[in-house]
């Protein structure tokens, strides 16, 4: 089993940033390939961002290309999405997902095998 633990999660005006942190337990974090996906309310939970299992391979949704990072640090067992720019259009709960590949190249809710409990972001105009 994986724990995912998300946290960094708050209000922000547009424009502004934020750091999202996903905590890992239960295995080997350097195994596995993480992501970020997206909810907003009455809307479909929508893919955000990608990483392998080392870090040298990121993927991005087109809407945040640009604005948001998403990064690990094997040694804390830990993710990052820092996003930059925030727009209104930002605002949902962002969830932190596993897959036991490693690959990290995964876009679908389907391919991840363990989620977070998802923490809110909401961007005011």
């Amino acid at each position: 089993q994986v724990q995912l633990v998300e946290s960094g999660g708050g209000l922000v005006q547009a424009g502004g940033s934020l750091r999202l942190s996903c905590a890992a337990s239960g295995r080997t974090f350097s195994t596995l390939g993480m992501g970020w996906f997206r909810q907003a309310p009455g809307k479909e939970r929508e893919f955000v961002a990608a990483i392998n299992w080392s870090g040298g391979s990121t993927y991005y949704a087109d809407d945040v290309k640009g604005r948001f990072t998403i990064s690990r640090d094997n040694a804390k067992n830990t993710v990052f999405l820092q996003m930059n720019s925030l727009k209104p259009e930002d605002t949902a709960v962002y969830y932190c997902a596993a897959e036991l590949t490693g690959w990290g190249f995964r876009q679908k809710m389907g391919e991840y095998d363990y989620w977070g409990q998802g923490t809110q972001v909401t961007v005011s105009s």
